[in-house]
């Protein structure tokens, strides 16, 4: 079937292929690894970065659980000045799309970031308004749904042609609401879901490791996130959390994901992507149908809906 079947569509942001290596993953892109068949790859997200540099948070900032694991990195990165100098906001592989993670403090820190990365051309930012890994005592952006709007609304403002993606939070009574503040603010794309907020105890230090879990266990999470927001929104949706073969990208498409990001699930299978690209024209082969868009949502209320049928 080759590779059009998979072909997708974010916004103004057109992928090869559904599959997208979330942030924090892959660091900026900028290395080339020799395993990945990145024919089968749409797209690499930039670690995220903030306007000034963050050493991030001391050690452990990685915890191993029964069913994935805690991270509480911090968001460490060279700042969005060294970022621009080092041109780390192209990856430059063929054919692979670069979407840019940002974040910050307050709205006058997106704006003067996203300014930058307008200047140099960038077109596709993801705005990080969920990660659970920085000032824990706060509130993050995306547990309000009027803080949610006022960001993306922000970078919104800067330019109308960038494709702006929204990642959101779990860690909410209704993600449906910040859902539908960032699509009001202007979001192209939601992302859903960041990690979910998690303590582990190690009892031989007497310490605790508090971050955000990632891995298997957080897929139902992921799963019911997008199955709610896609009843609601107009926009595409990315689905992320716990992806760690086939079945499970699949799951997300059904219920609503146009795309799929994929995280922690590659550190224990570095041919995951191959795995997801394969199980997929399968599965449209096996069921005659002709492009993964028209999978999207098959399971949920919103089927077919502004979408070719098979």
């Amino acid at each position: 079937m080759g590779i059009k079947p998979l072909e997708v569509k974010l916004g103004r942001l057109s992928l090869k292929t559904p599959i997208i290596m979330a942030s924090g993953i892959f660091s900026y892109g900028e290395v080339n690894l020799n395993y990945i068949d990145y024919k089968k790859l749409g797209a690499i997200t930039t670690k995220t970065m903030t306007f000034n540099p963050k050493k991030g948070n001391p050690q452990p900032r990685i915890w191993e659980t029964p069913s994935g694991m805690i991270n509480c990195i911090g968001l460490q990165n060279p700042g969005i000045k060294e970022f621009i100098k080092k041109k780390l906001y192209s990856i430059n592989i063929s054919g692979v799309k670069t979407i840019v993670s940002i974040s910050g403090e307050n709205i006058d820190e997106v704006k003067r970031i996203t300014d930058l990365l307008v200047k140099q051309g960038v077109n596709a930012i993801e705005l990080n308004l969920s990660c659970p890994n920085v000032n824990r005592e706060n509130m993050m952006v995306s547990q309000s749904p009027d803080d949610t709007y006022s960001f993306v609304k922000a970078v919104r403002d800067i330019d109308g042609d960038i494709t702006l993606i929204a990642k959101l939070s779990p860690n909410v009574t209704d993600i449906t609401e910040t859902a539908l503040a960032a699509e009001k603010g202007g979001a192209d794309v939601l992302n859903l879901i960041n990690t979910v907020k998690a303590v582990a105890v190690d009892i031989e230090k007497k310490r605790i490791i508090e971050g955000g879990l990632s891995g298997p266990a957080i897929k139902p999470i992921g799963l019911r996130a997008v199955f709610d927001v896609y009843k609601k929104v107009q926009i595409p949706i990315i689905g992320t959390g716990g992806i760690t073969t086939g079945q499970d990208a699949l799951e997300y498409i059904l219920l609503g994901a146009s795309a799929l990001g994929i995280g922690s699930g590659l550190f224990s299978n570095p041919y995951l992507i191959d795995k997801i690209y394969h199980y997929l024209i399968k599965f449209l082969k096996k069921n005659n149908i002709k492009k993964i868009t028209n999978a999207t949502g098959l399971l949920n209320e919103k089927k077919y809906k502004g979408a070719e049928k098979r």
